[in-house]
């Protein structure tokens, strides 16, 4: 099945990885990242390395974020645009978190239609109160970035980093109270994305995304894709 899908990415086709936040889609761009030998394109980690770097589109990023609100479009359909015209993405790309509105979804197709690629829309479909534990329940390391779930995937030690020791952190966007407004602000903006794309024609899967492992998840996504 390996060989088919690389045998199918080789028409310089971009998925986008498309859910409701805590749906995993991180999780299966880098597990397709990995499978397909192509570039996982993420906005939300774009935003927050310019956030960190604490240049001006960080500053202005950051403050809606922190809100739980999404960034305007015009600074996101940028980012994704300079990224995809980059040659690691000649042969394909992996869209993670975009796009998230339905003009989004337009500026995206305009570009995928000067550079010729095609598209493939991956829906990861989840049960939102499932959503809100995975997600309420996540936990960084500041110094390796690497993520822990209380639940699904502790630290040895609570509180503390496997790699360096460090004490792990809440993100700003993971806090309950951050995580409902996502998803009350996905239902509002984002939800109509899906409506939009299966209305213009894109080529979608739909995948259930909440009631099995991470690998058995990709399977089902690898088994959609072979279709398509």
């Amino acid at each position: 099945m390996e060989n088919k899908l690389q045998a199918r990415s080789g028409a310089s086709r971009v998925l986008v990885i498309f859910g409701p936040p805590g749906s995993g889609k991180g999780t299966q761009a880098k597990l397709l990242r990995d499978l397909l030998k192509i570039p996982h394109i993420s906005t939300g980690d774009m935003l927050r390395a310019h956030i960190s770097q604490g240049d001006g589109l960080g500053v202005d990023a950051g403050s809606w974020m922190r809100s739980g609100r999404l960034v305007p479009d015009a600074t996101v359909d940028r980012l994704v645009e300079e990224r995809l015209a980059l040659p690691d993405c000649a042969a394909g790309a992996i869209l993670d978190g975009y796009p998230r509105t339905v003009d989004q979804a337009r500026s995206l197709w305009a570009v995928l239609q000067r550079s010729g690629m095609s598209q493939l829309v991956i829906h990861l479909k989840v049960d939102y109160n499932k959503v809100i534990v995975r997600i309420a329940g996540r936990r960084q390391c500041p110094q390796c970035g690497l993520l822990y779930n209380l639940v699904a995937n502790p630290p040895k030690e609570a509180g503390i980093c496997d790699r360096d020791g460090q004490a792990l952190a809440i993100r700003d966007d993971d806090r309950e109270s951050v995580v409902r407004e996502r998803l009350e602000t996905y239902e509002r903006q984002t939800r109509p994305v899906l409506e939009f794309l299966t209305a213009s024609g894109w080529n979608i899967c739909e995948v259930e995304g909440d009631d099995a492992s991470p690998s058995e998840i990709l399977v089902r996504i690898q088994d959609c894709m072979v279709s398509q």
